[in-house]
Order: C-alpha cells, then structure tokens, then sequence
C-alpha cells in the first residue's frame, strides 16, 4: 500500500499565507467591569464594602442613643458617620491596587490586558467612583437617622449642612482615597501600604502638631507642607483662598509626583 499526498497547487515560486484575524481590542467598560467584580469578589474586598453601610447604621445609631437632643442635627450625624468612612474607604482603595501583587494575579490580569495603564486607569477610576457612592449612601442613611433620632427625641429636624459644605466633605475623603491608592501603588503590598496610610493619618499629625509647639515657623508655614492638615480643613466651616492654594501645593508634593514616580516604577517593573 502506498501513501499518497496532497500538496495545495501554487504558482511556481509563491508563497501560501493565512491571514489572522485580528481580537479587537478589550473596551474599557469591560475592564471596569472586571475590576469591579475582583473588589467584591474576595472576602476582605466584600466585607470592606459592606462595612460602608454597616458602620454608617451603627453610627447613626449611636447618634441617636448618645447626642442630646439639641444637638440631633443633620451635621452631627453627618459628622458621626463620615469619621469610620476615613478610615475604611483608604482601605479600599489600597486592596484595589495591591490585590494584583497580593494574590499573585499581576502575572494574569496584564497577560490578558497588556496595558498596565489602562488596568491601573480602571482602578483609579472605580476608587473615585466608590469615594463618590460611599458618601452618597452615608448621607442617606444621615438623613434617615435625623428623620428618625428627631421623631423619636420629639424635636424637629435640622437640616443644616448645606450642599457646598457636603462636597467639601466628599472631597476630603476622595483626598483620603487618593492617598490610600498611591501608597497602594508606590509599595505595592497590602501591609505596608495599609502601615503606611496609617502612619501617614495618626502618626505624622501628631508629629507635626508637636512641631507647632515648639517651632514658630512650622506653627505658622506648616500648612504649606502637611497634606493631612491641608485636607482637614475641608471638612471645616469654610476655605480660603489660602486653604485652597495650601491643598494643590501638598496634593502636588504628597500625592501626585509620588503617585507619578509609582506608576513610572509600575509601569516598567517585572511581573512575577
């Protein structure tokens, strides 16, 4: 028995090609997508997130219980919820960015989407969407509790925190997160970035606070220097013109160019 077989008929000296098809390329609405599910998908993403909601019902619980009843005012639930909200939402907005390391997942999630920047654009954009929502259902669940704490207290509600004011106090905590996802970026491991951002919240105000005492310069310029201090004074009565220059200039030094030089590091370093 013979083999016989059959070659395709070319012209002589022509070369068989394929043509490949070429994917098209991933919209950056999946990807947001993607990334979103990822937040939620493990258990400290998951429980970070319901504990928006869970502490802000505590919080207004505890108004309810503890405030006198001249004080149950919009502002103070207002103010009793958005103190744990500084302290988770920078939290999430670190897991964001060092899940990628922390759960060995880098190696996959820029294998399948080759573009580190628009992984991390993805990343910084649901941060500040969350920043946005978190206040937003903090504020509901606010105004419920004044409707509720005044009822029950026989007084009428005061509504006294105006829309300027609320946006200042969202502000300060986008600021938050925002330092939250560069430290997330700069170290890229969940531990120290979460060391880090509560060094950077508890440790250096008190630093700089001791300085005031005993430097009259720093007491008078530290401003200037401190973005803590710059970003606190958001969720003050009112801000200058001075307060406002004193924020670009700390979010330039403290926040941007650190964030720059992570994402240039980021950018360019080997996955594992």
């Amino acid at each position: 028995m013979t083999t016989t077989t059959l070659a395709p008929t070319t012209p002589a000296g022509a070369v068989l090609t394929r043509e490949r098809a070429v994917p098209a390329p991933i919209p950056f609405s999946r990807i947001l997508g993607v990334e979103l599910r990822k937040m939620f998908d493990t258990r400290s993403g998951f429980w970070l997130m319901a504990s928006i909601a869970i502490l802000s019902v505590i919080a207004t619980a505890a108004t309810i219980i503890f405030a006198p009843d001249d004080e149950l005012t919009y502002e103070t639930f207002a103010s009793a919820i958005g103190f744990p909200m500084s302290v988770v939402l920078p939290m999430i907005a670190v897991l964001a960015v060092t899940s990628e390391w922390s759960q060995r997942s880098a190696l996959t999630t820029f294998t399948l989407v080759p573009s580190r920047a628009r992984v991390v654009g993805a990343k910084l954009v649901l941060t500040v969407i969350i920043g946005l929502v978190s206040m937003l259902v903090a504020a509901l669940v606010g105004a419920v509790g004044n409707l509720v704490g005044t009822a029950i207290a026989g007084v009428d509600p005061t509504w006294n925190l105006e829309v300027v004011e609320f946006s200042r106090i969202i502000l300060g905590n986008e600021v938050g997160m925002l330092v939250g996802f560069m430290l997330g970026v700069v170290l890229r491991s969940s531990p120290g970035a979460i060391v880090a951002y509560f060094v950077y919240a508890l440790v250096l105000p008190g630093i700089s606070t001791a300085l005031t005492e005993v430097n009259d310069w720093w007491f008078e310029h530290g401003d200037w220097f401190d973005l803590n201090w710059a970003a606190t004074r958001l969720f003050s009565d009112q801000m200058t013109a001075e307060n406002w220059a004193q924020l670009g200039v700390t979010s330039l030094v403290w926040l941007l160019l650190p964030l720059a030089i992570g994402l240039r590091s980021l950018m360019r370093s080997e996955i594992k």
